[in-house]
């Protein structure tokens, strides 16, 4: 059954959103609201807002927004119940089990039998039979000790087609959700199928989130067999692309520096060497949204790549997304050994922090890099290396930033510091003007709806779209016209819609203002996030214009009818008016 209004509004307030978030986001007083930079993309100036008046957030670069559980679902990658689930635990606030609904496989089934399965590979692994494989490797070959083995709840799979199966089985789970929560994969031959185990003869990896749920599992093969690794897929209580593996430890020890490795048994490794600091990604290259979940912890992160290509193109990438993030990035250079663990264990453990101190910045890794690339002894290639360093100086924000790493440049390259300083401003400008003019076609032909993939049906009534955004946006704020419309008084119904995402939005308001229940938040039960950051904006437009009277509404209503009552010919053709702005954007190219 859905969540109550009388719960809603219990948990929000006692979740203030400007607390909330500045958890997560350094908030600045503007007035009234407060500003920040947004945690759901990278952005040089704030464009994210919190509205303590209304408990709610919008960034208007993104389109981000809503209240504090859109956040929390946003923030934590939850879903609608989890999300009230965890705001209510956070506020010492108790949701009773039939206030609570349940349907299909749900992220709390997937969590309960991921943490059956780590504890069936924990005993595999101290069996001396079964586990005996999994033990000479972690404990003969990598060396760890019971402890950290138990501290990080390593495990291991036997080398059998079902024994996790059947184990699961014992336990009420059935084959789809076996499947579902990537333990098993579904098998078939004539008319028979069935399942068998995912992951066999391989040490397991327990990925924990940083509420303590095992979310999903890495293995290491003991054999040849191929992959060497193989990670959970995404599933409903897991994205790769939004954890990072054992900042469950590392939040509580990584405030001013954070080390990113690239595998599980080098951030274990740091672990037991006494760098608690340490994540690494989960079997992918970093990705923006682990970018900005690390700048929710830290300040500075240490890049320890392989230095092989693969991991130093790795290392590129991250250096650019962890900047953008406004992270302090150092790439960490070691002489001796291939990785963190067998530096540790030739040179000893104050040996490899003083190379964590001496990590070198983005930039002279990418001088280092450049001229490694090049031989600027010769002409040609001097100016292919500087062309590449100017272009890299110009996406720098800092002006001051900008000067030092020019007299670097200059003085390694023996050039001109004047020469080189035209070259990144001429770089820049150049970018600025292809950034406006981007801008500028983006903004008309998002004004049509092109490129929506919220409201994909917008593009082919530009009026009716325009008719609709502001009916919606003035049903969000204002309680009369919510009931003048679940009372007949009113005369607009979904079939007047054109748009399929406006029409469930109609609905949903008017079924909650029929049974007494409305309230911006309920609508998160029914909407993802993107759409309600869509909500979010057509209210907050609204709330800004002062013509949101009766008579306007009642004009949007006719307005939306009449279009509505022609034919597609007849009424206002967004494919053709897009048609005529491409045109007339080629003509002004030429």
């Amino acid at each position: 059954m859905m969540i109550s209004r009388d719960m809603i509004e219990e948990i929000r307030s006692r979740n203030d959103i400007v607390e909330l978030i500045g958890s997560y986001v350094n908030l600045k007083r503007a007035g009234s609201n407060y500003n920040g930079l947004c945690p759901y993309h990278s952005e040089k100036s704030p464009s994210f807002t919190v509205f303590p008046g209304t408990q709610s957030f919008y960034c208007f670069g993104c389109g981000a927004g809503g209240d504090a559980i859109t956040f929390a679902m946003k923030s934590e990658n939850l879903d609608y119940p989890a999300a009230v689930e965890f705001l209510a635990k956070r506020a010492g606030i108790t949701i009773t089990v039939d206030e609570k609904e349940e349907k299909g496989i749900g992220k709390k089934r997937i969590l309960e039998m991921n943490l059956a399965a780590a504890k069936y590979f924990r005993a595999c692994l101290f069996d001396p039979k079964l586990g005996k494989v999994g033990m000479d490797y972690l404990a003969g070959k990598r060396g760890l000790s019971p402890a950290v083995i138990k501290h990080f709840g390593l495990g291991f799979a036997p080398n059998s087609f079902d024994s996790l199966t059947k184990h699961l089985k014992s336990k009420g789970y059935n084959d789809e959700e076996i499947q579902t929560a990537f333990l098993g994969r579904k098998m078939q031959r004539d008319d028979r199928t069935w399942t068998n185990d995912m992951f066999r003869n391989r040490v397991i990896f327990p990925i924990i989130n940083t509420s303590g749920d095992v979310i999903a599992f890495g293995g290491r093969v003991m054999d040849d067999s191929k992959p060497k690794y193989l990670n959970s897929s995404d599933t409903p209580g897991f994205k790769k692309s939004k954890n990072l593996f054992a900042l469950n430890f590392a939040k509580n020890h990584c405030s001013e520096r954070m080390i990113l490795c690239e595998g599980y048994m080098d951030v274990i490794a740091l672990h037991a060497a006494g760098f608690e600091n340490a994540v690494a990604t989960l079997g992918t290259a970093l990705t923006q949204e682990q970018a900005r979940m690390m700048a929710k912890y830290t300040k500075q992160v240490i890049i320890s790549y392989d230095s092989d290509e693969a991991g130093q193109a790795a290392t590129r990438k991250a250096v650019r997304m962890l900047s953008d993030v406004g992270l302090d990035v150092r790439i960490l250079r070691m002489e001796g050994a291939k990785d963190p663990d067998e530096y540790i264990k030739k040179f000893g453990a104050d040996s490899f922090r003083r190379v964590l101190d001496s990590g070198i910045t983005g930039f002279e890794f990418k001088i280092a890099n450049t001229l490694k690339k090049y031989n600027v002894a010769l002409p040609a290639e001097k100016v292919k290396a500087s062309r590449e360093l100017c272009e890299y100086i110009s996406e720098i924000p800092s002006s001051v930033e900008r000067e030092v790493y020019i007299s670097t440049v200059a003085s390694t390259l023996s050039l001109s510091i004047d020469g080189l300083k035209n070259d990144v401003d001429m770089i820049r400008k150049k970018k600025v003007r292809e950034f406006k003019a981007k801008e500028s076609q983006e903004a008309r032909l998002g004004a049509m709806g092109v490129g929506d993939k919220i409201n994909v049906e917008g593009i082919k009534n530009i009026k009716a779209k325009a008719a609709e955004e502001a009916i919606i946006g003035m049903l969000l704020l204002y309680d009369e016209f919510r009931d003048g419309i679940a009372d007949r008084k009113i005369e607009l119904s979904s079939d007047d819609f054109f748009s399929d995402f406006h029409r469930r939005v109609f609905e949903k308001i008017i079924e909650l203002q029929s049974a007494d229940q409305y309230d911006f938040s309920m609508l998160g039960q029914f909407f993802d996030p993107d759409e309600i950051g869509r909500l979010q904006g057509l209210e907050q437009k609204r709330r800004v214009l002062t013509d949101n009277g009766k008579s306007v509404f009642l004009q949007c209503v006719e307005a939306l009818k009449k279009e509505k009552a022609l034919s597609p010919t007849e009424g206002q053709g967004g494919i053709d008016e897009i048609r005529r702005l491409l045109e007339s954007k080629r003509g002004s190219n030429k």
